[in-house]
């Protein structure tokens, strides 16, 4: 209709808002999530739930209640309390003899997920429509070992492409100590369900080489699901290193890039290189696209070029089937075809 605005997300999919460990017994908080603000909290009982934070009777946020013992969240205006799944079973100020049944009222429920210590919440195009899907796995047993999560200023899709860019290493990670020199790179791409992978292969990043002989995956899905997945051998002794990135929209403007890394405990040698370079890296790419902000203020046209920007053609090209598979009620069918992309970075 005219004068409606389109949705700038995917729907029908999973988002990672926080981590597992954020949340303690009884804790619960307002999280941003495309725009729309769900309370995150975890009962006495230790089962995560989320809501929109928003009371239905005066529109007081019910983050700024409280958990009570049998786990229901508590409006701090008027004490109405609401269970996990968003049904109203109190009302304080109905008396005996009044016809109102408060299980009538009910606030947006989310379907949540707790798993290899993160959060996820389906964000659905209908509310309260079932997940069509379950969230992304992992997929090892090791525990998380590193993780940095920082905010950039701008939305989903130019923190998307700017991690996955394959051709910026050199010039926005320009450190003295990360030496810029241009490589001819060849890799080969190939569709996954909802997204693409970059199919195994030896690294080229010389950082790698602590970890010996080894051989790298990436994987993207969406809405914005990164997986670098390590694997080799040290010292005669086979392991895997997880790396998994999202980038979790608060709203139009905000993205958090949140990176975990999961390896085995005998690895953890490696820890210090992480907390020596990963914050500086992900910051590299936060600084960038801030930047970026100064010339889009201008709405400028932009360029996509083959096929260093080739990643980024897909991530647009898949995410438009896929909006408009949940729009028309059709199939998503993936527009990606196997590739070898060449470029030099």
């Amino acid at each position: 209709m005219a004068g409606e605005t389109a949705d700038p997300y995917v729907r029908d999919l999973w988002y990672m808002p926080a981590l597992a460990s954020s949340l303690k017994r009884g804790d619960m908080r307002r999280e941003m999530l495309l725009g729309e603000p769900v309370l995150l909290g975890r009962g006495h009982s230790g089962e995560v739930f989320a809501v929109r934070d928003i009371c239905p009777h005066r529109g007081v946020p019910l983050s700024a209640g409280r958990i009570k013992s049998d786990d229901t969240v508590e409006c701090p205006y008027h004490g109405w309390r609401f269970r996990k799944d968003g049904v109203c079973s109190v009302i304080p100020s109905l008396v005996p003899g009044q016809d109102f049944d408060p299980q009538k009222v009910k606030v947006r429920s989310y379907a949540v997920r707790e798993q290899d210590g993160l959060i996820w919440v389906y964000m659905p195009s209908a509310p309260g429509a079932a997940p069509k899907s379950e969230p992304p796995r992992v997929g090892v047993s090791h525990k998380m070992r590193w993780t940095e999560t920082q905010t950039f200023r701008c939305g989903i899709d130019h923190a998307v492409i700017g991690l996955m860019d394959p051709a910026h290493a050199a010039y926005v990670h320009d450190h003295w100590w990360w030496k810029r020199k241009a490589r001819l790179k060849e890799k080969h791409y190939a569709p996954l369900p909802t997204g693409f992978v970059m199919t195994r292969h030896k690294p080229s990043k010389p950082a790698y080489s602590v970890l010996g002989d080894v051989t790298t995956e990436i994987t993207f899905e969406l809405p914005s699901t990164r997986f670098e997945n390590l694997a080799g051998s040290f010292l005669g002794k086979a392991f895997q290193v997880v790396g998994l990135t999202v980038c979790t929209p608060r709203d139009a403007d905000n993205t958090d890039v949140i990176q975990v890394f999961y390896w085995p405990g005998w690895l953890n040698f490696i820890y210090p290189f992480f907390w020596a370079l990963g914050r500086t890296f992900i910051g590299d790419d936060r600084k960038i696209v801030e930047l970026q902000r100064e010339g889009l203020k201008f709405n400028p046209n932009l360029m996509l070029i083959q096929d260093g920007d080739q990643p980024a053609i897909w991530y647009h090209r898949v995410k438009k089937a896929w909006a408009d598979s949940v729009e028309n009620g059709t199939e998503f069918v993936n527009p990606v075809q196997e590739r070898t992309l060449r470029w030099r970075s």
